[in-house]
This record gives C-alpha cells, sequence and structure tokens, in this order.
C-alpha cells in the first residue's frame, strides 16, 4: 500500500554540487546546490535564485565551475550550504580548502573536490518556470585519485547524495548495472 507523503522535493538522489565563484575583491565564494542538473551533453543548469552571491558573481564574471561534493569533505560542503557569503564574506577560508584559478573560465576550482566543470555562463533564466542560471560546460578535470585506465571511477570518487526526506547525505558508489545495455535483456 502508498501512503502519501508530505516533502515536493521527492526525486532521490539530488547531486551535492559546489558552485564556486569569485567576489568583487577575489575572494572565492562556494555555495552547495542540489537543485542542478545537466541540461544536455555539455550545458549544466542550476536552480538558484537572484539573492545569492554566487548568482550575482556569475552574471558579474560570466563563469563559475561546478564541482561533485565527496564524503571525505562532507562538512565543508554543508558548510557552504548552511552559510551565506552576504552575511559571511571569508566563508572560504574558514573552510580550510584550497583554489586554483581556472584557466578557461574567470572562476576557482576548489582543488579538494575530485571532479570539476569549468563553466561559461550563458543566461539566467528568471520567468515562472525558468530554470536559473545556465552555462556552458568548456573545461572537465578529475583527480587522478579518482581515475581507473583514465577514466572517472565513480566507486574512487565518493560523491554525496542528498536526502531530501531526511536531510541527510549519503555516499553514492556501488555499480548495480549497465547503461543501454542491460535492458536489452527483456528485448
Amino acid at each position: 500500500m502508498r501512503k502519501k507523503i508530505k516533502t515536493t522535493e521527492a526525486i532521490f538522489p539530488m547531486p551535492v554540487l559546489m558552485i564556486a565563484t569569485y567576489n568583487e575583491d577575489e575572494s572565492v565564494d562556494v555555495m552547495n546546490a542540489a537543485w542542478g542538473m545537466m541540461l544536455d551533453r555539455d550545458y549544466v543548469v542550476l536552480n538558484l535564485t537572484e539573492t545569492h552571491k554566487t548568482v550575482k558573481n556569475i552574471k558579474r564574471r560570466k563563469g563559475f565551475t561546478v564541482s561533485i561534493a565527496d564524503a571525505k569533505h562532507v562538512v565543508e560542503a554543508d558548510f557552504f550550504g548552511v552559510v551565506s557569503a552576504n552575511t559571511t564574506p571569508n566563508k572560504f577560508e574558514k573552510s580550510g580548502l584550497t583554489a586554483t584559478k581556472s584557466s578557461y573560465v574567470d572562476a576557482p576550482i576548489i582543488n579538494e573536490f575530485p571532479i570539476c566543470m569549468e563553466c561559461e555562463f550563458v543566461e539566467y533564466q528568471s520567468d515562472e518556470y525558468g530554470c536559473g542560471v545556465v552555462g556552458k560546460v568548456v573545461n572537465v578535470t578529475a583527480d587522478e585519485k579518482v581515475m581507473t585506465n583514465g577514466e572517472v571511477d565513480i566507486s574512487k570518487v565518493d560523491a554525496i547524495a542528498f536526502d531530501p526526506y531526511t536531510h541527510g547525505y549519503y555516499k553514492v558508489g556501488e555499480r548495480v548495472g549497465n547503461a543501454f545495455k542491460d535492458g536489452f535483456k527483456l528485448k
């Protein structure tokens, strides 16, 4: 039997994405965003309101990075979600993480997160069903520690997902099937 639940954020898992930009003073700003996904093979969409310091930075600098948060840095990732750069301008410094300037866009790469997409700002959609920030992915890097034979090995990434039902973080990692292959068994 099925039971009605109250949550409206019923899609699980939700990614835990670290969106990084530069502030006006060149300091690093990072926010935690679970409302983001690939829009196309080389475009991302982030459902972020314009009140976020990060969105203001993206619009001004025309670039941002999207990193995949991992289990090793769950405390820092959560910190970036519970503290606003609007009220705590030095929140990145407080995290203890480090950054390197991207060679492709005007945004920082957070060194400790295992995968990073460097994105050019395309547009901000603010109509009733607008998605928010749309960006074109111009470069993707991965730490060699999460690679096997030159490919990203998700079991090594230890990516975390957000559970909107209990507000928990869960580690993603066990492969259970083969996309675009296993379904043919029923054909």
